[in-house]
């Protein structure tokens, strides 16, 4: 019988993990540094939580079941769902705003696994709920761009768009919900040949040619902050998007404030689900080509979605697994150092005993210490010490130990000394 891992799934091996974890924890000091605390929700939630949000067809997309109790559950496909639960569970009453919350954890959809998208994922993000805008806006941009820079990948472009500007043309021309949402779902896609196809020609979307026309010249605008000048041209005779519009200007000047300087402003970034309502950004790393997308994020109404008071929220969420597939596109490649400082080698049997003695000593001082459990001869003691690249090892032998010693060699320099054990911990810390 064999046993395989089930599909769109991976397993990580030492070196894997090691660079995941040290990933994770750089992300962790950056989150922490702007004021944010860890939470975490659990890996399942109810089922009506996540088709209260994206709708019914969600489902097709999850990993749902039926509980012993026959409740409606599925696996969680993201967080931020849970997250706007947890809020109104827990800190909708009780906190002091704005709260500032960050997340790492796995999510699972059902979709066909390719290069870079896969049925159990991790996700690392983060959300401000309460925070006045567009100043709140600018400070999770700048989170999110130096969250990514810290991983030293250098060629991230931070594209912003600001949906109150079409939503302002749509509530102009009194456009229906359902065919917004239609057409907020095409763009979302960025394919602009379906986009041309259905606000042109025979069978538009909308019945409308004004908006069909405004609406592909908008979402065609893409460059710096200067493409401005041409939005307010475009869009000037609409006052219901007058003040998306002067939002959007306050964000690019706030952007300035907080040092962010590697965006682009594209109208043509619409995160297609009805709950975001202002501004919204997607980051790009051009060189992981069809899944070159790291992050989505923007300010949202969930929380009212869901029963709860109307509450400002922006957050965003990054694809850790493409953040990893970036790092190892584009950051020099760095040699792991050992996961030990120290190496103990009882070079014979009658001498392992102290070597435990030693090793349990170094560890309730806090060095990563692992000791040969296999009595193995000193000739394979000094291999697997040299293969696994620990910088010290501890050769524990009796005439050493009849002097209260033992013998310390580097592994880099060759160099050994004795050291009395009394003093063993302060010599390693020391040197």
């Amino acid at each position: 019988m064999e046993f395989t891992r089930p599909r769109g799934t991976r397993d990580f091996l030492f070196d894997e993990m090691r660079q995941r974890k040290q990933a994770e924890s750089t992300l962790r000091t950056i989150f922490e540094n702007y004021g944010y605390q860890e939470i975490k929700t659990p890996l399942f939630e109810e089922l009506k939580l996540f088709t209260t949000k994206s709708g019914e067809e969600i489902v097709d997309q999850l990993y749902n079941f039926k509980d012993k109790s026959d409740r409606e559950l599925t696996l969680r496909p993201e967080i931020t769902a849970p997250v706007a639960r947890l809020y109104l569970n827990e800190l909708e009453k009780a906190s002091t705003k704005p709260i500032k919350l960050y997340y790492y954890g796995s999510c699972f959809r059902y979709e066909r696994p390719q290069k870079g998208r896969f049925r159990q994922f991790w996700q690392f993000g983060c959300e401000l709920i309460g925070a006045k805008t567009p100043q709140g806006e600018a400070e999770v941009i700048a989170l999110c761009s130096d969250a990514i820079k810290s991983l030293r990948i250098t060629t991230a472009d931070v594209n912003i768009n600001h949906l109150g500007i079409i939503r302002g043309l749509f509530k102009h021309f009194e456009i229906s919900t359902e065919t917004q949402r239609e057409i907020m779902v095409i763009i979302d896609k960025g394919d602009k040949d379906l986009l041309i196809a259905s606000l042109s020609g025979d069978k538009t979307v909308i019945d409308n040619d004004e908006l069909n026309q405004i609406l592909l010249k908008l979402i065609d605008l893409v460059g710096d902050r200067y493409i401005i000048d041409y939005v307010e041209e475009l869009i000037a005779p609409y006052e219901e998007s007058q003040d998306a519009l002067n939002e959007l200007k306050e964000l690019i000047d706030l952007l300035e404030a907080f040092q962010v300087e590697n965006y682009t402003l594209n109208l043509g970034v619409a995160r297609g689900l009805d709950y975001y309502t202002g501004i919204v950004f997607e980051i790009y790393v051009p060189e992981l080509g069809a899944q070159k997308q790291i992050c989505g994020g923007g300010s949202y109404s969930l929380v009212k979605v869901f029963g709860g008071q109307e509450v400002e929220s922006t957050g965003f969420a990054l694809g850790f697994d493409r953040l990893m597939n970036a790092i190892e596109e584009l950051a020099e490649v760095e040699e792991l150092p050992s996961h030990l400082d120290v190496f103990v080698a009882p070079i014979a049997k009658d001498v392992s005993v102290k070597a435990f003695e030693i090793t349990q000593l170094l560890r309730k001082n806090g060095l990563k210490t692992d000791v040969d459990l296999n009595a193995k001869k000193f000739k394979k003691l000094m291999n697997y010490a040299d293969k696994i690249k620990v910088p010290k090892i501890i050769i524990v032998g009796a005439n050493d130990l009849s002097k209260g010693k033992v013998t310390v060699k580097d592994m880099v320099t060759g160099q050994q000394e004795l050291v009395n054990i009394e003093n063993i911990v302060t010599y390693l810390k020391e040197d």
